[in-house]
This record gives structure tokens, C-alpha cells and sequence, in this order.
């Protein structure tokens, strides 16, 4: 499935107020008649997702003065996805990694499923390798998030 939602706004959809560097922000997409829209609201303005909304996140602006990260190649996060495949307790980690490669275009979400215990699970395909793979929805704390984006940066920068 393919979904086109808009880029990031740089401005608060509550105030109106401009984003600027080192601003936390939170995004949402909502369902509307007319196709998906995405909504960008200051940290100050955040009141919690709209009772429409189909997905939101928390980010960051990066200051001007940070060096931007420069992610490994998709081959190479390929690999560390395949070599995080028979370790239980990666599974957070590689669900994210799957995810940054949706958001690079790498894979796509297939289906989306919950089995009779609420157990939900995500199924990526990847048309480079013509594969698909059935991953445990496993969405990480705030602090195992932040663990994660560390590890990550360490590995694959």
C-alpha cells in the first residue's frame, strides 16, 4: 500500500506558530474524506491524539549546529534485520529497523493483524528480495526507544 501523506509542515496546526530547531513537535495523520492528512502541533499545544487519528509520533528538530547522521546503506541494515531474525530479545529493535526501512522505501507494510489474545503483528514485504516477514508489533518505552536510537546510531552511522 502506498500512502501520501504530506511532509512535515514546520508549523504548529494549533497556534500556527513556526517550528524551529531544537523545538519538540508532535505529528498526526488523520482519515478524511478526503485522503490521510497530517497535522504537526508544538510540544505546547499538545493535548494528546485527536479521536480521528490513525498513527502519531514525538520528534525533534535538530539544531542547525548538529551534524547531521549519516545512516548506513540499506544493504547493511538489511543485514543487522536478518542477523536480529533468531534473537527474541531484539525484537523491538528490529520491528523499528523495519520500520525506518518502510520510511526509506526499502519494505512496505503488508497487512496488519491481531490473533485472539491481542497479540498484534505487522507484516513487511520487501520487493528487493521478494520476501515477506510477520513481525510482532513491538512498540518500545520511551527510555528503551531512546536505548535504541543509540544503539542504532552506534551500529549503523
Amino acid at each position: 500500500m502506498e500512502y501520501d501523506i504530506a511532509p512535515f509542515s514546520r508549523q504548529c496546526a494549533q497556534s500556527g506558530r513556526e517550528l524551529r530547531p531544537g523545538d519538540c513537535y508532535y505529528s498526526v495523520v488523520v482519515d478524511q474524506p478526503g485522503g490521510w492528512k497530517r497535522l504537526d502541533y508544538g510540544e505546547e499545544a499538545w493535548t494528546g491524539p485527536p479521536s480521528d487519528c490513525v498513527a502519531w509520533w514525538k520528534s525533534r528538530i535538530e539544531p542547525e549546529t548538529a551534524a547531521r547522521r549519516r545512516w548506513a546503506p540499506n544493504d547493511v541494515l538489511l543485514q543487522f534485520f536478518d542477523r536480529w531474525a533468531d534473537q527474541p530479545d531484539q525484537a523491538d529493535i528490529r520491528y523499528l529497523l523495519a520500520l525506518l526501512l518502510v520510511r526509506r522505501r526499502v519494505m512496505k507494510i503488508e497487512d496488519e493483524k491481531e490473533d485472539a489474545a491481542g497479540r498484534k503483528t505487522t507484516v513487511f514485504y520487501c520487493p528487493r528480495r521478494d520476501q515477506s516477514y510477520e513481525l510482532p508489533a513491538v512498540l518500545p518505552s520511551e527510555t528503551r526507544a531512546a536505548e535504541i536510537q543509540e544503539q542504532l546510531a552506534a551500529l549503523l552511522q
